[in-house]
């Protein structure tokens, strides 16, 4: 049995919404935070504006969905390398649906939908990269650690010659 790797990941968050009276009301409070890991640019948060947040800071329901879409890019992008599809372009218009439950203080994802664009160097590579996004779920860190489903819908195209 393998024991494989280990790898960990720190982050510092700090709440920065303190209005001078805590906690003391759920309006009396701001949701921002600020997000650290050390050498790199802050990354500033908050809730979901429907949760009184603050709409110019990024939420967790957006990184989350965020973090589906960049480890399916790479991961798509390292299947691609092994199974010789050069890719000369790739977006992602990822959706992701959250329910809440009947109280409102809790709920969870129902889905994330990538809809990833890839563009290919050749035609003879163009189904091949179809299939490779239902290779992903099996090696993606992130998709394989959520317990909701993770569709694509993906589009591929073939780079004219003057694209390469």
């Amino acid at each position: 049995m393998s024991t494989g790797r280990t790898h960990r990941y720190a982050v510092d968050v700090t709440w920065t919404g303190n209005r001078g009276t805590g906690t003391s009301s759920y309006r009396d409070y701001g949701r921002e935070h600020d997000v650290s890991v050390a050498g790199k640019p802050l990354l500033v948060g908050s809730s979901d504006p429907a949760f009184r947040g603050d709409p110019g800071r990024w939420n967790p329901e957006e990184l989350l969905v965020t973090a589906l879409a960049q480890c399916h890019l790479l991961s798509y992008l390292h299947l691609a390398v092994k199974a010789g599809v050069v890719v000369v372009d790739y977006t992602d218009s990822a959706i992701g649906t959250m329910v809440q439950d009947d109280v409102g203080d809790g709920g969870q994802f129902a889905e994330v939908i990538l809809r990833p664009v890839v563009t290919v160097a050749e035609a003879a590579m163009a189904d091949a990269a179809n299939a490779l996004h239902a290779d992903v779920a099996a090696v993606c860190f992130i998709t394989r650690s959520v317990n909701f489903p993770v569709h694509h819908e993906p589009t591929v195209s073939v780079a004219a010659p003057a694209d390469l």
